[in-house]
């Protein structure tokens, strides 16, 4: 097993490193000066001069990306030119709110989708069945923009005054501030990695509320979270519901399945005991690459709800031609699609004892 791992994170270097070239070159080659995109009407050619030495845009692209990748190797991701900060600084403030909203989509997603999925291959071909697979395909089909902005419309203004009311924006109620852990456990941290990392989950709303026991300031950024988890796990849902259908009802059509029924078996006990576990790898595979796509895709879905996430910062940052940004928020999620798919390879050796990993 140890093995196997240490290779395929050994594989994923050159992809990584590919990636990074790739996107390190295209966004050298879009037809705009970082500089005016980040002074705008301040921007000189006597500023933009010195802006474009002092961040190496002079040189080759080769040159520039072999001090890039030194740089990576230091562990220093750059700096940023819009928000003059960095890019680290960025990271551990803004990826906890995409983790944190990609999470609580996919737990969404994977609970109802399995969920409908199990129901529709039981009641195959009822009205049940074709019911939940409309509303698969419907999901499928519906752009997360649309169903972000009707989810607001309906939730924060049709229902307004009401029980069901959500907030439609925000990652918590104005004037909310939770503490940092450092700060709650007055711990003696003042620099080093244990700080960043205690300060990325300060930035976790859910967990620093959970472990500190802020009871309202994690409901309320529970209510702010359904909205948007919502937007953006329906396609995912639909997939896995789509999916669970599929391989399960491929499962309980085997002999072993008969053999269990012939025995006596209570049908709970047949689907949720022998058929699912065989079900699950496939669907497995879906929730790994649903939540890579989500960690990756979450830019309309935070622009929509206002959250100042990755999706957000990477808007942002393109529009700018904030070069450092790009590559680094790039680089993460190369990193945890990677980390994901690792994590996907290893569970099927516990879904199925047939499979060895070597």
């Amino acid at each position: 097993m140890t093995r196997y791992v240490v290779q395929r994170l050994l594989a994923a270097i050159p992809v990584l490193v590919g990636i990074l070239f790739v996107t390190f070159a295209l966004a050298r080659l879009l037809p705009s000066d970082p500089c005016r995109a980040a002074l705008g009407e301040r921007a000189t050619d006597a500023l933009c001069d010195a802006f474009t030495a002092r961040y190496g845009l002079d040189k080759p692209i080769l040159v520039q990306f072999g001090i890039y990748m030194r740089d990576i190797a230091q562990g220093d991701l750059g700096r940023s030119f819009r928000y003059g900060r960095p890019v680290t600084e960025l990271l551990v403030e803004r990826l906890p709110v995409t983790v944190e909203l990609s999470v609580a989509a996919l737990v969404f997603a994977t609970v109802v989708g399995i969920i409908a999925g199990v129901i529709s291959a039981v009641r195959r071909n009822s009205a049940v069945d074709v019911g939940t697979m409309l509303f698969a395909n419907v999901g499928v089909s519906m752009p997360v923009f649309w169903l972000g902005l009707m989810l607001a419309y309906v939730f924060a203004l049709l229902l307004k005054n009401t029980p069901f009311w959500l907030p439609p924006s925000g990652r918590n109620t104005p004037g909310l501030i939770l503490p940092s852990l450092v700060e709650v456990w007055h711990l003696p941290v003042k620099e080093g990695p244990l700080l960043t990392l205690l300060s990325f989950l300060s930035n976790m709303h859910l967990f620093n509320s959970l472990v500190t026991g802020n009871w309202p300031a994690f409901w309320d950024t529970v209510k702010h979270l359904i909205l948007p988890a919502a937007a953006l796990g329906t396609i995912p849902l639909a997939l896995i519901a789509r999916m669970t259908r599929s391989s399960l009802l491929e499962v309980l059509g085997l002999d072993y399945i008969r053999t269990a029924r012939a025995k006596g078996l209570r049908e709970r006990a047949v689907v949720l005991r022998h058929g699912m576990r065989n079900a699950l790898i496939p669907i497995v595979t879906v929730v790994g690459l649903s939540l890579g796509g989500l960690l990756g895709g979450a830019v309309l879905t935070e622009t929509i709800f206002n959250f100042s996430g990755v999706g957000r910062t990477l808007f942002d940052a393109i529009q700018a031609r904030d070069y450092t940004i790009v590559q680094a928020f790039t680089l993460i999620i190369a990193v945890g699609f990677v980390v994901i798919n690792l994590i996907v390879d290893i569970t099927y050796a516990f879904l199925d004892p047939r499979i060895r990993l070597s």
